[in-house]
Parts: C-alpha cells; structure tokens; sequence
C-alpha cells in the first residue's frame, strides 16, 4: 500500500494535493432514484441523455417512470454517438440549448455521459465548440462558471465518466480525438447500479474492463504532484496533478478487483458478482484517475481512435458498419509497451501494479517489473478476445509517425507521465505495440 512518506519534496515545487468528487451513491436498484435525486438538485425541466439502442432497453424505462414518479417534466435525446464526434457534441448541444433545461439525466455509456456533459456545458456558456477543447487542438478556454445539475447513471463498467470532469470525442476533420477538463463538468451525482452490466454483451465489458485497469495503472504511475511547479499565487490544482497519496488507495484496489473479474465478467455473461466487482472497480478507478490523471496509453488511444475510420476494425458488439476502435481497446493495445518501457523510471510502482494483477513477483527485481505487468495485460488480452496490438486493429509500421504526431498533441496526457517522451520515443512505443503474441 502506498503511503505519503513514498512522497518527496522538491525546492520550488508542489507540496499540496486535492481531493475532488461528487456524490457517489452505488448498489443495485439505485437507477430508479434519479428522479428524486433531481428533484432535490433544484431541476423541474430534464433532459435525459441516452443512445438509440438504450432507449429501447429498461435502463431508460426505469428512469423515466422516477423522473416522471418525482414530478419532473424530461424529454428525451437519444441521438448519442457511440464514441462521440465534434459533429454529435454540437447535435447535442443544439438539443440542449433549445431546451430550457435546468436539469440533465445520463443514463448510459462514457459516450452518453460525456455527450452530456458537453451538451449541458455549451447550453449554459456558449461558445465555438473549439474555445474550451484541451489546447493545443482547441483554445483550452476555462468554463467560465457553473453548470446546471446532471446526474450521471453508467450503463457500462469501465470510462469512470461518472465520475470525472472530462469529456472526449472525435475531432473528424483533425483525424484525432480529444477532449474538455474542468472540474465544473464533473456530474453532480453518480448512480452506480451495478445490474445494468448483467446483459452487455462479452466485447463491451471487455473494452469497458480494460479502460478500468488502464486508469488505476497510469493514475498509479503517473509523475507524482510533488513533480509540478509550485502556483505563484493561490489557485485551483489541475485535475491531471499527477499521482497523489488519495489517487494511489483507489488504483490499488481497482487494480485487484480487475485482475480477479475481468476475464470471468467477460468469458461467463451470468457471473453476476464479476460484474458488479468490476462496476465497482470502474468507480474507484474513476474516482482515482479524475484526482491524478492518465498518461500515455491514453495519449496514444486517441491517435489510434482518432485514424481508425479508414482502418476497416469493427468489434462485436459495437455498431455495424462503421471502422471503429472503442475506447477501452484502443487504450489496451498500447498499454503492455508503455508499462514495458516506462517502468524502470518508478520499477516499484510497477512491480507493485503486477502483484495487483496478480503476477508472480517473488524473487523479481526492478529489472523485471515492466515485463512483469506487460505479461500480466497481454494475457488477459488474449483470454478475452482482444486485439493483438495496433497491427490487430488495422495499423502498419508506416503509420509510426503520423500516430506518434497525434499522441504527442494531448499534452495534458503526455506531460503527465513520469518522463518526459520525445517524438522518438512516441514512435518506439507505438512500435512496441504493433503486436505482442
């Protein structure tokens, strides 16, 4: 277990680290409270947020029935994008602003969640869609003040969306994906209600699955706070202030919670303690990275995302039709040459991450600590189904540069990480990735 002596100070540096989150209320049937939950926020007029399939299904029936039990007049946007676009973000904002909203409702996936999120932002301060994207793809402008009140209900147990105050999509004509952070759009409410991950189908909570290990693994060896330049003057920590002693209670817990049920939650669909295990993994997780932040194999998930529509991969259980890398996979791939490569910069860390995964690491020294846990990943990959590298998922040792390009834009990711990594290097760890087996 960390602890805050593993912590040291450094002249000029930081020596303070926040703690932030919104209510969390977890256990199964919790979805049917969104609508006093509401009521209590002050919201009369909602918007509820969900995608064209979800609709149909009883998570959004049940939501609907409390919304409408507490008295609150809602109207329905079913139009999310999975893996959302500039193009959908506008959409719906558009929905949002015409509204008149003073309450929204997530019932789905981080795609819905985050859709949300940048609905109810740009309703609230307009703006060019641009103005508050991370820089340097957008203006990186701050939210200039608070948002209406959203309670968020994750269909799906892996984006911790629920729980953060970010929002990604796919910038189409940049062939990049990238996102909006400001503590302001984290949800004012989480619902965990672990029962709706009982009918996804294997492929889903195997993307969702690894977006959790992902999280805990890069939150747990990112570059510490104590790493970043002191403010000058008082002002609000960035989300993405780097591992702390609170990030480090959930990644460590999220972690062995992911490596006892993640295979099981994929591989048997009535392992119903698997999946609830894993919803809450998501959750510490989520709780964790939004404290922390996450690094490159995210960084790089948004370049191999953002090229993947001419790349021809489609996953079970994700919309027909259209070449998609989903989020979790494309975090994954990269994942084992990250850690691989990255771990003799804090070999404890990672040596503790592989005894989370449940690795042998009797006897093994800091020399063995990436392999460690990049052997770890890459055998849950392979026990559930997931891709062989980036090579599985369409990408050739010709495209190193152009993705290198496109991790290196999310700066908010890469200089989170606990060193510094050059286009060189970025092309040498997409490189590592091409396959592992």
């Amino acid at each position: 277990m960390s602890c805050f002596a593993e912590y040291t100070f450094i002249a000029g540096c930081e020596e303070a680290f926040a703690i932030d989150g919104n209510a969390v209320t977890f256990g199964p049937g919790v979805l049917a409270e969104c609508g006093p939950q509401l009521a209590a926020l002050g919201a009369r007029r909602v918007a509820l947020f969900t995608d064209v399939r979800l609709a149909a299904l009883p998570h959004v029936a049940i939501a609907r029935a409390s919304l409408r039990t507490a008295g609150l007049d809602a109207v329905v946007y079913d139009q999310v994008r999975v893996e959302p676009t500039d193009g959908s973000f506008a959409d719906a904002a558009a929905f949002a602003r015409d509204g008149g909203f003073d309450g929204y409702l997530s019932v789905g996936g981080g795609s819905v969640i985050d859709t949300c999120k940048a609905a109810a932002l740009y309703a609230t301060h307009p703006a060019d869609l641009y103005a508050y994207v991370n820089a340097p793809i957008g203006e990186g402008r701050a939210v200039p003040g608070p948002l209406p009140p959203h309670v968020a209900c994750p269909t799906t147990a892996g984006t911790g969306s629920e729980c953060t105050g970010i929002a990604i999509f796919d910038s189409v004509a940049r062939r990049a994906k990238t996102g909006i952070a400001s503590r302001r759009l984290r949800p004012s409410h989480a619902l965990v209600d672990p029962t709706c991950t009982e009918t996804l189908p294997a492929s889903v909570v195997a993307a969702a699955g690894f977006d959790v290990l992902c999280h805990a693994i890069e939150s747990y060896t990112a570059r510490p706070y104590t790493a970043r330049t002191r403010p000058t003057a008082p002002a609000p920590r960035p989300m993405s202030q780097g591992r702390n002693p609170w990030s480090d209670l959930g990644s460590l817990e999220a972690l062995r919670l992911g490596a006892r049920h993640l295979v099981r939650a994929v591989t048997d669909a009535h392992d119903v303690e698997a999946r609830h295990a894993l919803a809450w993994a998501a959750t510490l997780a989520g709780i964790a990275f939004g404290n922390a932040g996450v690094h490159l194999p995210h960084a790089m998930s948004y370049a191999v995302a953002g090229m993947a529509h001419d790349r021809g991969y489609h996953c079970p259980g994700y919309p027909a039709g259209e070449a998609m890398v989903p989020h979790g996979l494309s975090v994954v791939v990269n994942a084992p040459s990250v850690f691989r490569a990255l771990a003799p910069s804090c070999p404890e860390r990672h040596l503790e991450v592989a005894d989370a995964l449940g690795a042998e690491t009797r006897g093994a020294g800091p020399e063995d600590a990436g392999a460690l846990v990049a052997a770890a990943l890459i055998a849950m990959m392979r026990k559930t189904g997931a891709p062989n590298g980036i090579g599985a998922v369409g990408y050739r040792p010709e495209d190193l540069a152009r993705l290198g390009d496109g991790a290196l834009a999310q700066r908010r990711l890469v200089d989170n990480a606990p060193v510094a990594v050059d286009a060189d290097a970025m092309r040498a760890l997409f490189a590592g990735a091409l396959s592992y087996w």
